[in-house]
């Protein structure tokens, strides 16, 4: 069995699978997911999982250069946007790129992959960029 905290098959195949700049959208219940673009579905109820613990747990494993949130993020607040900064303070998130909401969407067709959470805060969504490890 893994040592790591991640124990979903879905995602483990996922960040192995990973390039240096590929994309990883972790998105609230409601962040609509592009035709083509995989979607790995863990919402099983409001909140459950919430957005902060599975970025947790997926960073636990992934390696990342840089993210993207909406700007609409800092005007809401929700919840997970101060622990959102102290990640970033510490490294964990790389550097911060903000864009509107509509441009984020735009993105998320680059993704390899968009996880959906039961996160029912609005804008709680992150473009995660792979980096590497050398």
């Amino acid at each position: 069995m893994k040592k790591t905290p991640l124990l979903n098959i879905a995602l483990s195949r996922l960040i192995a699978s990973l390039g240096h700049g590929d994309i990883v959208v972790i998105g609230d219940a409601g962040l609509p997911v592009p035709p083509g673009v995989e979607l790995i579905d863990l919402a099983l109820t409001h909140g459950v999982p919430d957005f902060l613990t599975t970025l947790k747990v997926l960073l636990s494993e992934m390696q990342v250069e840089r993210h993207v949130l909406a700007e609409e993020i800092l005007l809401k607040q929700p919840t997970p946007l101060a622990a959102l900064e102290g990640m970033t303070a510490g490294g964990e998130l790389g550097q911060r790129q903000l864009m509107n909401h509509e441009d984020f969407k735009v993105l998320s067709r680059q993704a390899r992959a968009v996880i959906r959470t039961g996160e029912c805060q609005p804008y709680c969504n992150i473009a995660l960029i792979a980096g590497v490890t050398f």
